[in-house]
């Protein structure tokens, strides 16, 4: 399923760049029904010999078909990631397109951020934080940049517009997996 996920993705940002594309949906639904189904997506774009962050957005719980999430967390990320400026027609080839299928978010207990220590799983568990309205999520290859846990939070915590050291304050914390499809 995963390279129906990068094309329906790369379809998507061609369409909302005004190309037309060849994509077949109709076909892609009936030889993947899955797509059919509620699920929640983030799309990542990267460019460069580097990967680096070119959008990413995403969905964190599955209210919608899987199709329709891709399509338009395809579209944000490369349009409306307000970090970057709205992907170009030069660009578009420049791009490498990442599908992620995330699980549905679980709370997490912990009593102290020594206990939460040991029950995160680094390259494994994608990471929800909240307090106090504010909130933030990396996505399980986080890990891959920011593979020490204090770094990874003290990060999250400022993404999520809080202090580096918000863990103190005890946050709400809920993990998800993540399936990964990368355009080679």
């Amino acid at each position: 399923m995963g390279e129906i996920t990068i094309q329906l993705a790369k379809a998507a940002i061609a369409v909302a760049l005004g190309l037309n594309s060849s994509f077949d949906l109709d076909q892609a639904l009936k030889t993947y029904p899955e797509l059919r189904k509620n699920g929640a997506a983030f799309v990542t774009l990267t460019t460069g010999a580097h990967d680096q962050l070119r959008g990413c957005i995403g969905s964190l719980s599955a209210y919608q078909p899987l199709y329709k999430d891709i399509i338009a967390n395809a579209q944000s990320a490369a349009l409306r990631d307000p970090r970057f400026k709205p992907l170009s027609l030069e660009e578009l080839n420049k791009i490498k397109v990442e599908v992620s299928i995330l699980s549905e978010p679980k709370p997490l207990a912990y009593s102290s951020t020594k206990d939460l220590k040991t029950k995160i799983r680094p390259d494994i568990d994608g990471v929800v934080l909240e307090y106090n309205g504010y909130r933030a999520t990396y996505l399980p290859q986080v890990w891959e940049q920011l593979p020490h846990f204090d770094s990874f939070f003290s990060s999250l915590c400022q993404k999520a517009g809080l202090p580096a050291d918000c863990l103190e304050k005890h946050p709400d914390i809920q993990t998800y997996q993540a399936t990964k499809y990368k355009e080679q």
